[in-house]
């Protein structure tokens, strides 16, 4: 059992508040400043408080209120040059409000107003060093110059002064990850094996939407805090956060912007899958991990996500997403479409993704995400064929037991923090011992940015030639509560 479950009698604010905040700070690099009102209205001096979804088009020719020689100025992006009168040429066109909402603040769709502000944050930018530059054009200038300051604009409400704050604090918050070039090695950025981290938190790309995208899936349903404590760290967890965005994320932009020079949309489809997730998964250590990695990207790498389908959705958070909904602008509840029938959430996502990009698990024909993952554990530098991981949680004695085929061996590690220990065999379906016994135990600290102990249970070579593997921990001291410990079992082919 876990001695670290919420309380079984959680207060109404836990119940339906504290965990759907998880979610609602997953909206919010749509949503910057939770304490400005909702406003599309725009100054370079100070917030609106304004709560109109539509612009106010202010009928002032541009080269009027720019100055003549800005007007001839044009900005190139791909294949197409943007004149600042082409910033504000449809938004005039007549639209429904979700529309409206949507391609607010968008290359095209500018007021007058709006323009102002663009051409003064441009001009600010071209003025600073190229750390600064960086930090704006965090994913190259590939991205296209209008589509990336339009996207930084737009998450501050086109206020300029709130706009350069954003970016020097940005600025401020990339230092050390600049250092590092953002972690280019994952397995070093996280101190582990990033499959197995996956495994105990099974998140991935595959694919990408109509629109060119990278669609990421993410399960938290199925993250296991007390394994990913035992074999990282929350400054592990960061690093690895940036080499996805830095890396992975990027690296996935920029080769389909290489093939479809006309790609402009540097954001993601993020399906969220909340298949088993319960209350007692949004813990306080649950939501640390997510309110950090929401700060980075509501501060990095404002304005990125396109689309978010919520699927499988438990009662509980469907009950209060109107709740939810309150503290997100009209923009951002546009992007969020919640589904708790996993028929009609394949539905929809065929009308965002291809079948040949979607994958079989979510309605398409695409390879399924338990098949990808399962693929990229088998791959890099481990050599291994497959990977099991699992979490037991030890107060007297807990067992585990898996089989091999007749062509694999595998070698046994555990990961922990837990500062009594236990004691560890490894036996075949007879009980009879396969290795020595080991003492699995915490020499260190429980601090979060201290890594955990690793103990390799067969050090003496790979275990190979039986069906069935038992392994059986006995705790080294009498405890009311259990110790977790995460053990990590690598097949390998003969």
């Amino acid at each position: 059992t876990n001695s670290n479950r919420a309380s079984s009698r959680p207060s109404l604010f836990k119940l339906f508040f504290k965990p759907n905040f998880a979610f609602i700070l997953l909206f919010q690099n749509q949503s910057q400043n939770p304490q400005e009102q909702t406003s599309f209205s725009c100054s370079s001096q100070s917030t609106s408080t304004s709560s109109s979804l539509e612009p106010v088009v202010v009928p002032v020719p541009i080269h009027e209120l720019l100055g003549r020689t800005m007007t001839v100025e044009n900005i190139t992006n791909g294949m197409k040059e943007w004149s600042l009168e082409d910033m504000s040429a449809e938004a005039k066109t007549a639209m429904s409000k979700k529309e409206k909402a949507i391609l607010w603040g968008r290359p095209g769709y500018l007021t007058t107003e709006e323009v102002k502000v663009y051409s003064q944050f441009r001009e600010w930018l071209l003025k600073q060093d190229q750390t600064v530059k960086n930090t704006v054009y965090s994913f190259t200038e590939a991205e296209g110059e209008v589509w990336t300051l339009t996207r930084w604009l737009r998450a501050r409400k086109y206020v300029l002064a709130n706009t350069i704050a954003m970016v020097n604090e940005a600025t401020a918050e990339r230092a050390d990850p600049r250092k590092a070039d953002y972690y280019p090695d994952a397995y070093v950025a996280l101190g582990v094996d990033p499959s197995i981290y996956v495994s105990q938190y099974p998140q991935l790309y595959a694919g990408f939407s109509k629109d060119g995208c990278p669609v990421f899936y993410s399960k938290p349903g199925r993250l296991n805090i007390d394994a990913v404590e035992a074999i990282t760290t929350i400054p592990g967890i960061l690093n690895y956060h940036w080499h996805i965005m830095q890396h992975d994320y990027t690296d996935r932009m920029l080769k389909y912007k290489e093939e479809h020079p006309d790609f402009t949309r540097f954001e993601c489809v993020s399906v969220l899958d909340l298949d088993k997730l319960t209350l007692g998964q949004l813990g306080s250590r649950t939501l640390d991990i997510i309110k950090k990695q929401a700060f980075i990207d509501s501060l990095c790498f404002p304005e990125t996500m396109n689309k978010m389908v919520i699927v499988n959705a438990p009662r509980f958070f469907s009950a209060t997403w109107g709740v939810i909904k309150g503290f997100l602008d009209a923009r951002t509840s546009a992007k969020v479409e919640i589904f708790s029938s996993m028929t009609a959430a394949k539905a929809k996502l065929r009308e965002i993704i291809s079948d040949d990009n979607l994958p079989s698990d979510y309605g398409g024909t695409a390879e399924s995400t338990t098949s990808i993952l399962a693929r990229e554990a088998a791959s890099g530098k481990s050599g291994r064929d497959r990977l099991l991981s699992e979490v037991i949680y030890v107060r007297s004695t807990q067992s585990l037991k898996f089989t091999l085929e007749d062509n694999e061996e595998v070698d046994i590690y555990v990961y922990t923090k837990a500062i009594d220990g236990a004691n560890f065999r490894i036996m075949n379906s007879s009980k009879k011992e396969l290795a020595p016994s080991m003492k699995v135990k915490h020499t260190g600290s429980t601090s979060d940015k201290e890594q955990a102990s690793v103990i390799h249970l067969n050090p003496a070579g790979r275990v190979s030639g039986v069906k069935e593997i038992k392994i059986k921990a006995e705790s080294l001291k009498t405890r009311m509560s259990s110790e977790a410990y995460l053990v990590v079992v690598n097949f390998y082919k003969k």
